[in-house]
């Protein structure tokens, strides 16, 4: 089994990947990580576009311009590890996300013009944690939409803490409090 770990986790010391991490080893499973902020990955501009866009056209998937979506596609179970920033996730999420939503690697269009996923995965796992308390996390809601209805995942799953920038809020305690429900999701 294959599980894709995307790491959009930035600071040195982040409660985000303390949770994921925690998610891995209690799911025990060997993970291929990709470290969001040491790869190159540029916003698609128009150059960027046209020369992905061309490649597509004539079926040039081994480019490595298309190394991500291959192995997006190609995972079995995918973890996200990404903080709430300003109501969402890190910016270089949504540019990896542009780069593996790929017409032809991650996805196809039937002749009826319905979307046919091309990702093999049957799970995610969105980890996340928040300095404050918010019900709007348009974070995991873009992912959630993204799994169902183009990569058509079932089962996504949320593990969050918040609260964890409260100075009254035990910190230690809120991350014990996730790591029992991941206990509980994992078995």
């Amino acid at each position: 089994m294959t599980t894709l770990y995307i790491n959009a986790c930035i600071r040195p010391n982040s409660r985000t990947k303390l949770l994921a991490d925690y998610l891995i080893e209690k799911k025990g499973v060997n993970v291929e990580e990709i470290k969001l902020e040491q790869t190159n990955l540029a916003p698609l501009n128009s150059a960027l576009l046209s020369k992905r866009n061309q490649l597509i056209k004539e079926e040039k998937f081994s480019d490595p311009i298309f190394d991500l979506a291959t192995k997006f596609a190609k995972a079995d179970e995918i973890i996200i590890a990404a903080p709430m920033w300003d109501l969402s996730f890190p910016a270089i999420l949504k540019i990896f996300f542009e780069h593996v939503t790929v017409n032809g690697i991650s996805f196809k269009y039937s002749p009826k013009g319905d979307i046919i996923s091309l990702v093999k995965a049957k799970s995610l796992y969105y980890v996340t944690t928040m300095g404050g308390y918010n019900g709007h996390d348009h974070g995991f809601g873009y992912v959630k939409a993204l799994c169902d209805e183009l990569y058509h995942i079932k089962d996504v799953f949320l593990i969050t803490a918040e609260g964890l920038d409260i100075i009254t809020n035990n910190v230690s305690s809120i991350l014990e409090q996730a790591k029992k429900e991941i206990d509980l999701m994992v078995g």
